[in-house]
C-alpha cells in the first residue's frame, strides 16, 4: 500500500544543497519512494543552538510503501553517508533528514514521532512543507495555517540555492 509522507531536510556545513540533492537522488532510486514534489530551498536562521552558521532547509513529498520504521532506516542511512555525526542536539549538521508526516496516522514511539514534534513551532520545517504541502493536516489546523501564524524575517526563500538545487536535480538520474 502507498502511503504519502513528507520528509524535511536540513543542514548547515559543508555544502547542505549539494547534500540534499544527493539525497533526493538516494531516494528516487529506492524502488518503495517516488518523489512527487520538491520544495525550493530556504534560508533559516538557527534554532535551538544559535552560536553557528545559518541553516539551508527543503522538504519533500513521497509516496512510499516503505512502513515509517523502514523509511526512517533509509533516513538514517542516507545522513550517515553524507558524513552525518550526531554529537550536539540542535548542533551544526551536514544533512538531518525528519519525516514530518506520514499519511494521517500518529505515530509516537521511542526514536519515531509522526507528525515530527514540534513541527507547529517550528517556521523552518513550515516554510518548505507549506509551498509543496499546503493543505496536509497536523491537528486541527493546516500547514499553512501553522506557517502563517509563525512566519517571520528569519526564514527566506534562497533563490540562489534553489536554481542550484534544480540544476543538480536535473542531471542526475532518477
Amino acid at each position: 500500500m502507498k502511503v504519502e509522507a513528507t520528509l524535511g531536510f536540513g543542514g548547515n556545513l559543508g555544502d547542505p544543497v549539494a547534500a540534499f540533492a544527493a539525497a533526493l537522488s538516494r531516494l528516487r532510486a529506492h524502488a518503495a519512494v517516488e518523489v512527487k514534489a520538491v520544495s525550493s530551498v530556504w534560508r533559516t536562521a538557527p534554532w535551538g543552538k544559535l552560536d553557528q552558521p545559518e541553516f539551508r532547509n527543503m522538504a519533500a513529498l513521497i509516496e512510499t510503501t516503505l512502513p515509517a520504521e523502514d523509511l526512517l532506516a533509509l533516513c538514517l542511512a542516507i545522513e550517515r553517508e553524507s558524513g552525518r555525526e550526531r554529537r550536539e542536539r540542535w548542533g551544526p549538521r551536514t544533512l538531518d533528514i525528519d519525516i514530518l508526516t506520514y499519511g494521517d496516522v500518529t505515530i509516537d514511539r521511542p526514536g519515531l514521532q509522526v507528525p515530527h514534534p514540534r513541527i507547529a513551532e517550528r517556521g523552518f520545517v513550515l516554510a518548505p512543507l507549506a509551498e509543496i504541502a499546503p493543505a496536509i493536516m497536523i491537528g486541527e489546523r493546516s500547514v499553512a495555517e501553522l506557517f502563517a501564524a509563525i512566519a517571520s524575517d528569519d526564514i527566506s526563500r534562497d533563490a540562489e540555492g534553489t536554481t542550484r538545487l534544480e540544476g543538480m536535480l536535473a542531471v542526475q538520474p532518477g
